[in-house]
Order: structure tokens, then sequence, then C-alpha cells
């Protein structure tokens, strides 16, 4: 990862809301079936891989949510000190998955941009443009939705109540970004 610039490098409040890109931390993407790539995970991360749909798992440094039946999306809670931060966990996760041939490992970290939605209306503004039911979701800590927002794909992680982080893929980053501050703006 060299020289990585934000894309909105920018934060915002109005009333019962702040919104905030979240500066870069490591997001890695995991693929595997076999049993083996599981366990390996849990002892390389000290987490379990969620097998139910549209769950996380997480620990004090790390994030693990699920994407699909043998995918997922592993991300850190502190962002990113040196280029080498980025490439150590990459590295002990090839290591011990891609080289042995239990799964894939690939870094992810310049594809999605983290927003962090925080406050009382977080759900009233994903409502405006999201075809997503949250009634459940919002009472579920580390609930994950993959949906639309806007007509852009996002994936949503409820980290706790009323904060949500939000996956966007860079290049619709500053579209989405300028809808969610137009949006707020009306609550």
């Amino acid at each position: 990862m060299l020289n990585y610039n934000l894309p909105i490098n920018d934060s915002k409040e109005y009333f019962e809301l702040k919104i905030s890109e979240i500066e870069p931390t490591t997001k890695i993407n995991l693929r595997g079936k076999k049993s083996d790539f599981i366990t390996k995970i849990g002892k390389s991360l000290s987490i379990i891989p969620p097998t139910e749909a549209n769950t996380s798992t997480a620990n004090e440094n790390l994030n693990l949510i699920w994407l699909s039946p043998d995918e997922w999306m592993l991300y850190t809670n502190e962002k990113i000190k040196s280029e080498n931060d980025n490439y150590k966990l990459e590295d002990e996760l090839f290591n011990d998955i891609s080289e042995v041939n239990y799964g894939s490992v690939t870094n992810v970290t310049d594809h999605w941009v983290l927003i962090n939605l925080k406050g009382e209306k977080v759900y009233d503004l994903l409502s405006t443009s999201c075809p997503f039911n949250f009634n459940s979701f919002k009472s579920n800590k580390g609930s994950v939705v993959q949906t639309t927002l806007n007509h852009i794909d996002v994936i949503i992680h409820h980290k706790n109540t009323n904060d949500l982080n939000l996956f966007v893929r860079r290049s619709f980053s500053n579209h989405l970004w300028s809808w969610i501050n137009d949006c707020s703006r009306f609550l």
C-alpha cells in the first residue's frame, strides 16, 4: 500500500448523527471451504469465522464478517501505522492458508472505503434509500448485511447500538458520501 490517499478525508455532524471516514484499516478477503481452513484462521487470529449468514465475530483488534458460505472479510480496528503493518497480518495468513492450499487470502484494503455512522438517526438515514428492513438488524449487535444504498452496493456491519460501519467500493465512495451528507441535512 503505497501513498494511500483518503478519498473522502472528512467528518460531519448533524442532529443526532455523526458520519466520518475511518482512516485506512487493513481489510483482507478470506475464501475457503475446508474445515482445516476455518481451524487455521481460528488458530492464527484467535477468532473463529462465523458460519451463520449475515453475522460477524470480533475480538479487541479484529472483526471478521460473513459474506458468503465460503467467504469472509477481516478488518482491523486500528488504522494502519506504516506500510509494514498492512502486510504483516496478510503475510501470516498467506503462509498459514494459501501456501498450504487451504484457501485464498487477498488484501482488499485499497478496494473498500470504511465510513462510520453513529447516532439516533442512523436507521432513518439508511431507510431513505435502502430496500433492506432494519427492524431486526438494529437489535442484533454483530449483524452484517450486503445491500444497496442509493443504488450503490454496500456492506453494513452493526458494531454497537446506533454505531455502524459501512463499506463502499472506493470508486463509489465520494458519490455515496455526497448523498449521505445531502440526506442527513433533512433528517
